[in-house]
């Protein structure tokens, strides 16, 4: 029930938020064609933007969510390869964390936030900036997926 074949991709670095965000995905009438589980390690064997190629050249994937968290750099990349046109398929992103007190190091081994990147704040400011649609909360994703065929619909 949380997965179908459909066409938006999925990239994740929480486990625990992958089955509630899919099942939204799929509970809004879409289904999955890719899901990539990144993790949320400090030190990752691939990052969010080595897969953005690959789904921007798939032509049964319409639109990518991540599913990003406190800490690292991965969802502020994301934005730049958006603004360097690397990535143009629209971009849905909700972030774990954003209630976490600024500043404390959270038990997640990714969740420390240095150099002034990795908060949820600045993620989710650097990916509005560069044009991703943002969920507040899970049950929105599929709500920003409906948006961007709306949207579409309309052009």
């Amino acid at each position: 029930r949380v997965y179908k074949p459909g066409r938006i991709g999925i990239m994740t670095r929480s486990g625990s938020l992958t089955n509630e965000v899919t099942s939204m995905v799929v509970s809004s009438g879409f289904g999955v064609s890719t899901l990539v589980g990144i993790g949320g390690d400090p030190v990752p064997g691939t990052r969010f933007v080595e897969m953005l190629p690959m789904y921007e050249a798939d032509e049964d994937t319409d639109a990518v969510v991540i599913i990003g968290e406190l800490g690292g750099t991965m969802e502020e990349e994301v934005a730049e390869a958006i603004n360097s046109r690397i990535f143009t398929k629209p971009l849905v992103a909700f972030l774990g964390g954003v209630t976490a007190p600024p500043g404390k190091k959270m038990g997640h081994a990714g969740a420390i936030s240095t150099g002034g990147k990795g908060t949820v704040k600045g993620k989710i400011e650097a990916l509005r900036s560069a044009g991703a649609y943002i969920a507040e909360r899970p049950r929105l994703v599929g709500t920003c997926l409906q948006e961007i065929v709306q949207e579409k619909q309309k052009k």
